[in-house]
């Protein structure tokens, strides 16, 4: 594959990668209401934990498990965001 066609498949990747960070945080919007309903908070670390490991034991490679911890944190970092500023009702 040249360059630019190895760029197309990234921007193809890029695009449904933004299609799936939008569902994952439509879901995690739908569980910050249900949360709010039933009183729980926002932060569940066991959950996040539980996130982290599964996605360690899957984890094919090339990227090493750190950095894939370190992915998996900013995006729940940012549902979690995104779920105190919904149900505060900003």
């Amino acid at each position: 594959m040249t360059i630019d066609e190895i760029r197309v498949r990234i921007d193809e990747l890029d695009r449904l990668l933004l299609k799936i960070f939008n569902e994952r945080a439509e879901l995690a919007l739908r569980i910050g209401e249900i949360k709010k309903e039933r009183g729980l908070p926002v932060y569940d670390p066991a959950r996040e934990k539980r996130i982290f490991e599964a996605m360690q034991a899957a984890n094919p490679g090339p990227l090493d498990n750190g950095a894939i911890v370190r992915m998996f944190e900013r995006v729940i970092d940012e549902s979690r965001r995104l779920e105190r500023l919904r149900t505060k009702g900003l």
